[in-house]
Parts: structure tokens; sequence; C-alpha cells
């Protein structure tokens, strides 16, 4: 099946509880200029999929119109990159929480923006395929 180019209010965090349950129980890694807080989670009574949360930080960013900015360039670019981690979501029949926390000063462009994700899309590929292994081996 292959996966939609879109981004449906359920492929987004916006409940407290579950921003909650990302930021303490969450893994994290750095990729210029984001921070990655990920967690991996097998819910059966819930669908599976791949939801992003969005932060900009009012500090770096006085006026709300270049957070927005920020973020709406973020969204898009994890719309157009989301796809592999969205089948390894369907394969594996997992879910996925994800918060990009925007730490640069300065607004990026959208191609830099976009190869960045492409790399955090990858690095969340690779961490759920270490993480598998060694769950998979304990588990024999």
């Amino acid at each position: 099946m292959a996966v939609k180019e879109n981004l449906p209010k359920y492929e987004r965090i916006c409940k407290e509880n579950d921003i909650q349950l990302l930021f303490d129980k969450g893994e994290g890694f750095s990729v210029y200029p984001f921070r990655v807080i990920f967690l991996f989670r097998r819910d059966e009574s819930r669908p599976v999929t791949c939801r992003l949360l969005v932060s900009v930080s009012k500090k770096r960013f006085h006026h709300a119109f270049k957070r927005n900015r920020v973020k709406r360039l973020i969204r898009e670019s994890w719309r157009k990159n989301k796809a592999p981690l969205y089948e390894i979501c369907q394969k594996d029949n997992i879910s996925v929480d994800v918060a990009l926390v925007y730490t640069a000063t300065v607004i990026h462009s959208y191609e830099e923006l976009f190869k960045k994700t492409q790399k955090v899309v990858h690095d969340l590929a690779k961490k759920y395929g270490s993480s598998h292994e060694t769950y998979s081996k304990t588990a024999r």
C-alpha cells in the first residue's frame, strides 16, 4: 500500500497527555537544526500511525509569523519525507510519535529543511531497526 503524501489531523500530536508521554518516556537525538524526540509504541487499540509534533521557541522567534513560517516548512518537508518510516511502521504494526524541536535562530530554506528531515526519517528508521534487532534477540 502506497503512503499518501498528506498530513491529516490524526497524524499530529495534539493531546497534552500524549505530548507529556512523548517527552517523559521518549528517546532523543539531534540533527541540526532539530532536536528529535521519538517514542515507538505497539498499541493494538490504536491504528498504526507516524504522528508529528513541531515546536518552535518563542524565545528564538519573537514574532508569530516567523514561528508559523518555520512550522509550515517543517510540516511540509515531513509530509514529503515520511514514507519510509510509515512503511516500516505498517510492516511491523507499530506506531511512532516524533517531536521536532527547531533549535536554530534563523529560518533555513525549504531545501535545507527537506534534506535534514530526510536525515531525521532515515535515522529514525535505523534506530527502530537497531532496537527491533536487540528486542528480537532478547525475546528468543
